[in-house]
């Protein structure tokens, strides 16, 4: 819950973290505030390892998600090369292979498609398969798959993942912080061939993930098994939702994973101003390209019981 721009308190659907974490300690010695981390974050990517039986040098380590997808394009981008998504698809591919000078689609080879799975914003779920398909023709073009799956702790079927397939043509970026609903310590970490890795630790900022998140990280870790739980509440509540959003004129994506896109018949901007007035926090899609759309997560049911009470009072 977050407080409104008014004062008032808002329950916040924009944030599409797990609302059932496993519950993990987070009380930090002092002394982690007194001496600097390990800069090569020794025993994190041993933990890491031995969880997904990946050698400690194909890790990658790095402040959020979104550090290691910037660091990822600055590594592997010259200035026109070319990169391809599936849209809709998350906004932040696009900006950080700018920054790195690489345009979107066009002539000549790809050096990067991007392909986030399951997918923000609509929630669909690629089988492995698929996904496997879509490495198959980034080898063939000699360039590099970067999977991005950072929600796939929490979609229905975990076992889709291609974070234990080892290969130079892919790179598989994960997140802890949505899986523990935890995303202030800003934490991610992937997986990639260990030359590509060396790179990406050149040109990431000395001891960029701090100790108090290398400290949830590592306790984090220890509770991956309970996140079977979280699953079975994301499934009942998501299901709960829909059900109760159809008397209401929307099109709900079919989603596998912790959140729903919503599709109306007009522009969503005047909706979400008035479902902030209910107390309702939406992700406004304008971003992902979807004027129409808004995207919801999935919380507990006290609280989805208020976003459906807030659908009623702004849609009937």
């Amino acid at each position: 819950m977050i407080e409104a721009a008014l004062g008032a308190r808002v329950l916040d659907f924009s944030a599409s973290l797990n609302p059932a974490p496993p519950a993990i300690p987070h009380d930090l010695p002092w002394d982690y505030l007194t001496s600097y981390p390990d800069d090569n974050y020794t025993v994190l990517r041993e933990t890491i390892s031995g969880i997904f039986g990946r050698p400690v040098g194909e890790i990658a380590l790095g402040n959020g998600s979104i550090e290691i997808l910037r660091i990822f394009c600055a590594a592997v981008f010259s200035p026109g090369d070319r990169y391809v998504t599936f849209e809709p698809t998350f906004g932040e591919y696009e900006l950080s292979a700018a920054l790195a000078g690489a345009g979107r689609g066009g002539n000549g080879p790809v050096r990067v498609t991007f392909l986030c799975n399951p997918n923000n914003p609509t929630g669909t779920l690629l089988p492995r398969e698929e996904v496997l398909s879509v490495l198959d023709r980034c080898r063939e073009e000699g360039g590099i798959l970067f999977l991005d799956e950072a929600f796939i702790d929490l979609s229905d079927d975990p076992s889709q993942s291609l974070a234990d397939l080892d290969d130079p043509h892919l790179f598989v970026l994960r997140s802890l912080t949505k899986s523990f609903a935890v995303p202030g310590i800003r934490f991610g970490f992937g997986f990639g061939d260990p030359s590509l890795v060396q790179r990406l630790e050149i040109l990431r900022p000395p001891w960029s993930v701090n100790a108090f998140a290398e400290r949830i990280a590592l306790e984090a870790f220890r509770h991956t098994t309970e996140l079977d739980r979280s699953r079975r509440v994301i499934r009942k509540e998501r299901e709960w939702i829909i059900v109760n959003l159809r008397p209401f004129s929307i099109h709900i994506t079919p989603s596998q994973a912790n959140f729903l896109l919503l599709t109306f018949p007009y522009d969503v901007a005047g909706l979400c101003k008035k479902l902030l007035g209910q107390g309702i926090l939406v992700r406004d899609c304008h971003s992902f390209g979807l004027p129409n759309s808004i995207r919801i997560a999935v919380r507990t049911r006290d609280e989805n019981e208020r976003l459906i009470e807030a659908f009623s009072a702004c849609l009937h």
